[in-house]
């Protein structure tokens, strides 16, 4: 089995959405400890965002500098760590209502037609289905079903349009919201989405 754990939140040891993701990779390895995790840090290890240089290098006839060589190379990385893997977890911070733009160049590199997507006579259709993610993520404040803000919230709401998209449609999303209100909110919230984390079905 292998594991692909993922975080975008530029807050290094003080974010929550890196707290929990770490809470669900560790509930499933302590379940299945032969797992094979592949960790990336969007932040600290950057995808550069996509370019037409990157599209139109795809096709063989273009001429490969060494920059562009390297970035097809991780594109490929990066796809293929994602096609691979069994279990996703991804730790997804809201900034500014959506995801941060690290994610948004991970998703770029994923979205790859003929590979996780296919156009058919009947439209899109989605090639990755099959795989387990689990979204680990923060929110400030409150954007959840029910509140005033909620039309604001575009990052659970975007992930789950991305993957649908490619054929995963039943992601499991753990939630901390309001962790900007204050202290004792931030510490409740947290110990609300561990325990669901805790909760979480490990096989």
């Amino acid at each position: 089995m292998k594991l692909l754990h993922l975080d975008s939140s530029i807050l290094g040891d003080n974010s929550v959405s890196r707290t929990l993701s770490s809470a669900v990779v560790e509930r499933l390895r302590s379940a299945a400890p032969q797992i094979d995790v592949t960790y990336r840090d969007l932040v600290a290890d950057p995808i550069g965002h996509l370019t037409g240089r990157y599209l139109a290098g795809q096709n063989s006839d273009v001429q490969h500098d060494q920059a562009l060589q390297e970035d097809l190379a991780l594109g490929g990385r990066v796809l293929e760590e994602f096609l691979v893997a069994d279990t996703v977890v991804i730790g997804v911070a809201l900034y500014n209502f959506t995801v941060a733009s690290q994610l948004k160049a991970w998703i770029d590199r994923i979205l790859v037609a003929g590979k996780t997507f296919r156009y058919g006579p009947n439209g899109a259709e989605g090639l990755a289905g099959g795989k387990r993610v689990v979204l680990a993520v923060s929110r400030g404040g409150f954007y959840g079903a029910g509140t005033p803000h909620q039309s604001f919230e575009h990052a659970e709401t975007y992930m789950r349009t991305v993957l649908g998209f490619i054929g995963i449609t039943d992601p499991e999303v753990i939630v901390a919201e309001g962790i900007a209100i204050g202290p004792d909110q931030r510490q409740a919230s947290i110990a609300k989405a561990l325990t669901e984390i805790a909760e979480l079905k490990v096989a």
